[in-house]
């Protein structure tokens, strides 16, 4: 106690803002648990190598009733075109068939990619869907393409749009879930006064930088981008602003997870995660595999020191060797929320996954 006390005496000495300060009390003091922070789903809606791209869909409606079930904050899913192994590109269309067979689960994206789409043609989507669904539609915004270059161009037809614009644009979908304002020219409808919550997404410290500027929950995406996790969420949290949406920061990270019965199966189970990000580095079919007994002779060296970095946040074993590792990560980053995804290759396993995920964080 007295050692948390003295670290926040010297932060405040330094005159760092209050948050930086407040973090390090409430943390401190508080020591908060797996139990106190909330678990959600991100969702790609891998398609298999020996499956439909219609079973990967009714596979997700599967888990999302799953997730509802087990007491998930949020599923969100992911945007991504062009992309053999990734069924989510239609995003919102996927969000409307999800939140139409689920109670009370919020769904959201995780994240619509801005740069690809006019912002008032955004704001309508989901503002429909809040409409429709009222307080269980989230909009989670990212800056990247995600996508290649030629796909970018096909999806974008001519517009101008830069990632450079993304501050703008945020604001401006920002200002359609608001009520009008007088001589306000063009009100997304739906989406006008539907105050639909608003994330901003990054795997850099631009998107942090914005989301603490407009005082907006922040999402890293550590699940593949692990490098900047700790600086980023640093920036977000020493520079963060107050706002009508947040009186204080609201930070979640990207955990890919493989959780099983056992140590053994799981390091089983979890190969056919590598083999997919394997394919992505060599520029390949994304479909997931089955596992295999070993990797070694599918990598070479270098290609798994990749996969790994891609893998650095990653748990993977039994309840009790995931537990250990969540509890160090959220004693190293103090987040408010991890955000698990999963490639296992059988669904039934994949569910199992999420329900020992649940199990870890209710202490079972």
């Amino acid at each position: 106690m007295l050692l948390y006390l003295y670290r926040f005496l010297s932060i405040y000495k330094t005159g760092l803002k209050s948050y930086a300060v407040y973090n390090y009390f409430l943390f401190g003091l508080i020591m908060r648990t797996l139990a106190d922070i909330q678990f959600s789903i991100l969702e790609l809606v891998p398609v298999r190598d020996d499956k439909s791209i219609q079973f990967s869909l009714q596979h997700a409606l599967e888990l999302a009733q799953t997730a509802e079930k087990l007491g998930y904050h949020r599923m969100w899913l992911a945007e991504h075109h062009n992309m053999d192994g990734i069924a989510s590109s239609a995003t919102a269309v996927l969000l409307g068939y999800l939140l139409a067979n689920t109670q009370t689960l919020k769904l959201g994206s995780g994240g619509i990619m801005l740069p690809n789409h006019a912002p008032l043609i955004v704001a309508e989507q989901f503002g429909t869907l809040a409409t429709l669904y009222p307080g269980r539609i989230e909009l989670g915004l990212g800056r990247a393409p995600g996508t290649d270059q030629m796909t970018m161009r096909a999806l974008r037809r001519g517009r101008q749009e830069t990632e450079d614009q993304f501050p703008q644009d945020v604001l401006e979908i920002l200002q359609y879930f608001k009520d009008p304002i007088p001589g306000q020219r063009i009100v997304a409808t739906p989406g006008q006064s539907t105050h639909v919550p608003v994330w901003l997404l990054g795997s850099s410290l631009f998107s942090a930088q914005l989301a603490a500027k407009l005082g907006l929950p922040y999402s890293f995406a550590s699940h593949f981008a692990p490098r900047m996790l700790g600086q980023a969420i640093q920036l977000y949290r020493d520079n963060f602003e107050p706002s009508e949406y947040l009186d204080r920061p609201y930070v979640s990270m990207g955990v890919p997870t493989c959780v099983a019965d056992t140590d053994e199966e799981a390091h089983y189970l979890v190969t056919s995660a590598y083999q997919r990000v394997l394919a992505l580095i060599r520029g390949q079919s994304l479909k997931l595999k089955a596992p295999v007994n070993s990797m070694e002779g599918l990598w070479s060296a270098p290609e798994k020191m990749s996969v790994d970095n891609f893998f650095g946040m990653a748990q993977v074993g039994s309840k009790a060797t995931v537990k250990q590792g969540l509890e160090l990560l959220l004693e190293k980053y103090e987040v408010d929320e991890f955000i698990f995804t999963c490639d296992i290759y059988d669904t039934d396993k994949r569910l199992h996954n999420f329900d020992l995920l649940m199990h870890i964080k209710n202490g079972q």
